[in-house]
């Protein structure tokens, strides 16, 4: 097992294969700090290859998500310029690309505010669960400011229609009208439902073999980016490399034999 970064943000937890990872700073609604941002993508980098952790699940303490960007990092920003705010927003993006193409399982729970760059960590999950109550929304020009590093994520995320207008007028919505936006997948109207959910969503991606996720997450991901006779003939390499590797053989005997693979308990 890999070691994991010492944090002084984020909460980690593994239990089950599953690292729960806590945004801790619910003093400020857990907003995202640069501290917060090089935790995030430390622990991101630590477990990338280790294929014992096959789920990552994010949420926030104290009732809430995270309310987007520090705005205390914004104002020391202030102090040393032009340049500072650039690398400032530019390593939240880094984080948004590293949390899309982790190969594990990306799990979000949202309760409270979902905001900014919150708003952008939800829309890069695998899989999304919300509290009926929680309050999402891009505030950003509101403030006069870009939702620079998330902006292409959302799009990806619910299509460039919706998030032009949510974008633009920086309007909230709760888990309902995320549910209705293809935002999230499921929404529970209490905290004991929302834990029962993810507990049965956990269920079902450790019933999958964690190599073979890794990589149709990968393939997934590709097939917005790459040309599709390209695209197709690299999955049918990695198709070939599944069939004659350990997962393949085993998950393949485990059927003839009627019984559970070797990476399910």
């Amino acid at each position: 097992m890999t070691a994991l970064p010492a944090c002084q943000t984020l909460l980690l937890e593994l239990h089950n294969a599953v690292l729960h990872i806590t945004l801790n700073r619910a003093d400020c609604r857990n907003a995202m700090s640069l501290q917060m941002v090089s935790e995030l993508r430390a622990v991101l980098a630590a477990v990338r290859d280790d294929r014992q952790v096959r789920a990552l699940v994010l949420g926030g303490a104290g009732g809430h998500f995270c309310a987007g960007g520090d705005l205390k990092d914004m104002a020391n920003a202030r102090a040393q310029g032009a340049d500072a705010y650039r690398e400032l927003n530019r390593a939240f993006g880094a984080l948004l690309e590293e949390a899309q193409h982790a190969p594990q399982v990306l799990i979000c729970v949202l309760q409270g505010a979902v905001l900014g760059g919150g708003f952008g960590l939800a829309c890069v999950s695998d899989i999304a669960l919300a509290d009926h109550q929680a309050q999402f929304g891009l505030p950003e020009t509101s403030l006069g400011l870009l939702p620079a590093q998330i902006a292409p994520f959302v799009v990806q995320r619910i299509g460039l229609t919706q998030t032009r207008r949510l974008a633009l007028t920086a309007a909230r919505f709760n888990g309902l009208e995320a549910h209705r936006l293809g935002l999230v997948h499921f929404v529970e109207h209490d905290p004991q439902a929302l834990a029962e959910r993810l507990d049965a969503v956990l269920v079902d991606v450790l019933r999958c073999a964690p190599g073979a996720n890794a990589v149709t997450k990968a393939l997934l991901l590709a097939s917005s980016e790459q040309p599709l006779g390209p695209l197709l003939d690299q999955a049918a390499e990695w198709f070939s490399t599944a069939v004659t590797g350990a997962e393949g053989i085993e998950g393949t005997l485990a059927f003839l034999q009627k019984r559970k693979p070797n990476w399910v308990s």
